[in-house]
């Protein structure tokens, strides 16, 4: 098993920053990919960005320019620099971990706001 712990989000102005930050307990041995997911108001939840234990990034269309992942493998945290913010990216984002035997853990999630 595995348990996430998500920290920062909140309101900011369209155009700001936040960072989330997820720390990861556990089996942490066991993680292969980390990342986080969000879902916006009457929508699915989708991929934001991922990052593998070796550092190899996925991110999504929306938001490569302006996001940035980043894991601590000793750690075992990953922060998520999130930069020129828009309206749109306002959602409930959440922490995934992805384990060596293709488990999925996910975290309570934290509320990000990007006013216009």
């Amino acid at each position: 098993q595995v348990q996430l712990v998500e920290s920062g989000g909140g309101l900011v102005q369209a155009g700001g920053s936040l960072r989330l930050s997820c720390a990861a307990s556990g089996n942490i041995f066991s993680i292969a990919v980390m990342g986080w997911y969000r879902q916006a108001p009457g929508k699915e939840r989708e991929l934001v960005a991922t990052i593998t234990t070796g550092g190899y990034t996925n991110y999504a269309d929306s938001v490569k320019g302006r996001f940035s992942l980043s894991r601590d493998n000793v750690k075992s945290t990953v922060n998520l620099q999130m930069s020129a913010l828009k309206p749109e990216d306002t959602a409930v984002y959440y922490c995934h971990v992805g384990s060596l035997q293709n488990e999925n853990y996910w975290g309570k999630g934290t509320l990000v706001t990007v006013s216009s």
